[in-house]
């Protein structure tokens, strides 16, 4: 059987596999994932390299405790190979990138359960990050996000979805993709990941703030990124302040009190809390509890 918890992920940092610099350094960087990229940035003379490496790479990336994730090609005789390379103990996760349906996905759990067979692995080890980067795949987004058990998250890309859709990656073109992907998601209990508009930016402007404190408030989860000065932004948007835990522990204890005096809803601070507004606050407790 595969036991499926979601990940407390508020980070997750690409870096491509066969850039040695780049891994060397990547568990520094403090992010909650790193993703050993096989797919947009390696070129393809370098893929047969790339893979190679991978083993040693995800051991470098994952020695200070980040979760190590490999992004595969879709095209499907390189998602194989990359299956066959990545697959292993100090891998946590694959993602899946371009998923046009549920389909997809379960074709390549058969592959990945045949390869922690083989390898002596717990079936169920290798967990699942769907990408969906199509207008045609946002139709079946509710299928994917519930097309498999290995499945923990899924992120609704931004360039490569513009692209179809001939639109700029800024949040009005993206929104109702993103938001059917975040619902998608929730609903299957696995993490919503993303951010109203793209990541390839690396500015670190008010701007970028104020729409990772927007895509938070809508309810995603956790983010990924190309650039490691990213990392902090997206630890400090998608994971609970201090004074945000603090005023979550009072919230609890007052709503505690009241309901031992029978009480349906109390008022704390100025404002009513009922059991959906004390469930957020249990919900961050527990989050914060497991990062």
């Amino acid at each position: 059987m595969i036991a499926r918890s979601p990940p407390a992920w508020r980070s997750l940092m690409f870096c491509p596999a066969n850039a040695q610099r780049f891994v060397a350094k990547a568990h520094t960087r403090g992010a909650d994932a790193i993703i050993l990229d096989l797919e947009d940035s390696v070129a393809a003379a370098e893929k047969a390299s790339a893979r190679s490496g991978l083993a040693e790479a995800a051991q470098t990336v994952g020695q200070a405790g980040a979760d190590v994730l490999v992004r595969i090609n879709r095209e499907l005789h390189w998602a194989v190979e990359d299956i066959a390379a990545a697959v292993g103990a100090a891998v946590t996760g694959l993602v899946i990138p371009k998923v046009m349906g549920p389909e997809h996905i379960r074709l390549l759990a058969e592959v990945v359960t045949a390869r922690e067979l083989e390898l002596g692995l717990r079936i169920g080890h290798t967990r699942f990050l769907a990408l969906v980067e199509s207008a045609a795949a946002v139709e079946n987004v509710n299928a994917i996000a519930r097309a498999d058990a290995r499945m923990v998250a899924l992120a609704v890309g931004g360039e490569d979805l513009a692209t179809d859709l001939d639109a700029e990656p800024i949040a009005d073109a993206l929104y109702v993709a993103k938001m059917l992907g975040l619902h998608a998601a929730r609903a299957a209990g696995i993490l919503p990941m993303g951010v109203l508009a793209s990541v390839a930016g690396v500015a670190d402007s008010d701007a970028y703030r104020a729409m990772l404190k927007r895509s938070r408030a809508l309810g995603f989860a956790c983010a990924s990124c190309v650039h490691p000065a990213q990392v902090p932004l997206l630890n400090a948007a998608f994971g609970p302040s201090e004074a945000d835990l603090e005023r979550a522990r009072r919230l609890v204890a007052g709503y505690e009190e009241g309901m031992a005096r029978g009480a349906g809803a109390v008022l704390f601070e100025g404002a009513m809390v009922d059991k959906p507004v004390a469930d957020r606050a249990y919900r961050l407790l527990t989050r914060a509890a497991a990062a």
